[in-house]
Formats: structure tokens, sequence, C-alpha cells
């Protein structure tokens, strides 16, 4: 059996990040790898637009206005929102208990440290979403 790789504008992605710089960043980093995107910037609003929006994934810093991002994580699990996969982004240290614990959530498929570096990033979204990058045209 063929494992066929879907076509990353099939993908909706949901990125959490109080930093509006990083949001935009990583809004243009995905954008190009063909990914539609959506963006919050605390847990409330994460919370709203991953309810609303049901996205195929969730980039998430963990250091949030309104809701930590562990609050936003463990409170997607309750709902039909358990099956999204989450994606940890921390600029902060954490030792390596504490991101062991993060990593045990049923929801959490990856804990990235910032700054996170952009080829890493899209490989992971790819490998996650079973998606291909689109075809880039010669000379653009």
């Amino acid at each position: 059996m063929e494992n066929k790789l879907a076509p990353s504008a099939d993908k909706l992605i949901l990125i959490v990040d109080d930093d509006k710089a990083i949001r935009e960043l990583l809004q243009v980093l995905l954008q190009r790898e063909g990914f539609r995107v959506e963006t919050a910037e605390d847990g409330a609003d994460a919370l709203r637009k991953a309810r609303a929006k049901a996205p195929d994934l969730i980039l998430l810093d963990l250091m949030l206005p309104n809701g930590s991002g562990m609050e936003v994580v463990r409170e997607l699990q309750e709902e039909e929102t358990g099956a999204i996969p989450v994606v940890i982004m921390t600029g902060r240290f954490m030792d390596r208990s504490t991101s062991e614990l993060i990593r045990r959530e049923t929801n959490v498929r990856e804990y990235l440290e910032k700054p996170v570096k952009t080829a890493v990033l899209s490989a992971l979204l790819h490998k996650l979403l079973n998606t291909r990058p689109p075809i880039k045209k010669a000379g653009v």
C-alpha cells in the first residue's frame, strides 16, 4: 500500500504565541510551506479558535497571558479538541523532568525550544500531518 501525502494546503495550523513578531514569522514560514494558518495571541483566544476552527495541529507557546500553554493543553484534552496534535514551543529553559512531563500529555506530539530552526519545524509539521510541501516554481 502506497503512502500518499496530502497537499499541505489541506491542513490548518493554529499558531499561538503572545509575541506578535514570532506569530508573524511563523505565519510566513507556514504559509510558504503551503499550510493554511490561523493565529491566536493568548490562551483564551487559542481555545476559542481551536473549538471554532478545528485546526489539524496547534503550535503552542507555553508562556501565554490569559491561560498558560499547559492550561490550554489540558483544557483541549477535555473536549472534542482532544485529538488535535499540539507542538509546544518555549523560550524558557525547562529542566529535563519538566520537558518530559510536558511530552507525556496525550495531545503533545513534540516539544521545541526557541529559537526554533525553521527547517526543523517545517520537516516536523509535514511529518506529523503527513503532507508534502508545495512544488516551488523555478525562479520564484
